[in-house]
């Protein structure tokens, strides 16, 4: 294709295909030529490599910090502030369901820039009160957005739909030059631990097993195999009884064997 600024073949896709396959267990379809092209280059212009070929192949015979730049470039953080609002109240009532005092631990697998976490935390403060027993594991496998959870720095803007009393009590609004931004309180950051975590390693860190674990939009970019090698892992980290909540796209009928339905796109361990 003419008035492209490096040479992109479909050998060089099949490459990177292979590569994030091997490295982050995403299935990348044949109708991703140009959003590889277009999120790769800008590392072939920070690396210095004048093509897909010589990049490509330096990274395979390299184990160094540009293979996290690789997998950074290729995933898709999509996220908002209580997306998928059902899970919150079926979460709110599980949390409402065992005695006062009941310690919780959580892991939210795919924390991208940080949303989805204070949202479970938000809601866990809610309905446990301000002496929860709550902890809040959030990992994800991209190191910069990790990076920006962990600040809890968001724009206005991407609180609309929440109440004023909510937005009030768990934000701080910035002032002056920070004007039109908001900052998550430390009461709820407090409460998480921000880590990272690839879903298709089997090394993760994890001591004491989970009462809820959300993983939501994630497994549609695994194919079947692996999404069932990742399910039967969270089945290791989970307590029996323990809701797991996936993605609106995520159906996972397949392994009653782990998990039964529960609810629209929640899940009880067995």
């Amino acid at each position: 294709m003419q008035g492209r600024e490096f040479a992109w073949t479909d050998a060089d896709f099949d490459r990177v295909q292979s590569l994030i396959y091997q490295r982050a267990g995403i299935s990348l379809h044949d109708g991703k030529h140009a959003m590889v092209y277009s999120r790769l280059s800008r590392r072939l212009r920070e690396t210095g490599h004048q093509s897909f070929r010589e990049y490509l192949g330096w990274l395979e015979n390299h184990d160094g910090p540009e293979w996290q730049e690789f997998v950074n470039a290729l995933t898709t953080n999509l996220t908002s502030f209580f997306r998928e609002q059902h899970h919150f109240e079926i979460f709110a009532e599980y949390l409402k369901s065992r005695p006062a005092g009941t310690p919780w631990r959580v892991w939210c697998s795919a924390a991208s820039t940080g949303e989805e976490p204070y949202s479970i935390i938000v809601t866990a403060l809610e309905s446990l009160g301000v002496k929860a027993n709550f902890r809040l594991t959030a990992s994800d496998i991209d190191s910069k957005v990790l990076a920006t959870a962990a600040q809890g720095v968001y724009r206005m803007e991407g609180l609309k739909g929440m109440s004023p009393e909510r937005i009030q009590r768990f934000f701080m609004r910035g002032k002056g030059a920070n004007d039109g931004m908001v900052r998550i309180k430390s009461e709820v950051r407090q409460l998480v631990d921000f880590i990272s975590v690839n879903l298709i390693r089997d090394d993760w860190p994890f001591r004491e097993p989970f009462d809820i674990v959300f993983c939501r939009n994630v497994m549609i970019y695994f194919d079947a195999s692996t999404q069932r090698k990742v399910l039967e892992r969270i089945h290791r980290v989970m307590k029996p009884g323990g809701l797991l909540f996936v993605g609106h796209a995520e159906n996972f009928s397949e392994s009653r064997d782990l998990f039964v339905l529960r609810g629209k796109t929640v899940y009880e361990r067995h």
